[in-house]
């Protein structure tokens, strides 16, 4: 036996809110567009992305340490409007509009 199992290794990222490390799928991933933190639901965006629960909880942690800007690395506030009202459809259970 080669010690090796039939299922496949999920992949892991950190959430920049609360610094707890979850599967990919389970995190919303963000990106810098013109200044705007916006949602990328389907991972396809150009540019670095830094993950999220899609909690409120955590979304307000990470704009309250700074964490998105840093794990972004861009310089500045950054509007994160459009990153809010989509954690809050996702937490009230329907799909966001992008």
């Amino acid at each position: 036996m080669s010690g090796r199992t039939s299922a496949r290794a999920c992949p892991e990222r950190t959430c920049v809110g609360c610094r707890e490390r979850a599967a990919k799928k389970d995190l919303l991933r963000t990106v810098v567009v013109a200044g705007h933190c916006v949602p990328d639901r389907s991972g396809t965006l150009p540019g670095r992305g830094a993950y999220v629960h899609p909690a409120v909880g955590c979304l307000d942690l990470a704009v309250r340490r700074r964490a998105l800007p840093r794990a972004l690395r861009t310089q500045g506030p950054l509007d994160t409007a459009r990153l809010r009202a989509a954690v809050d459809a996702i937490a009230a259970g329907k799909a966001p509009q992008e």
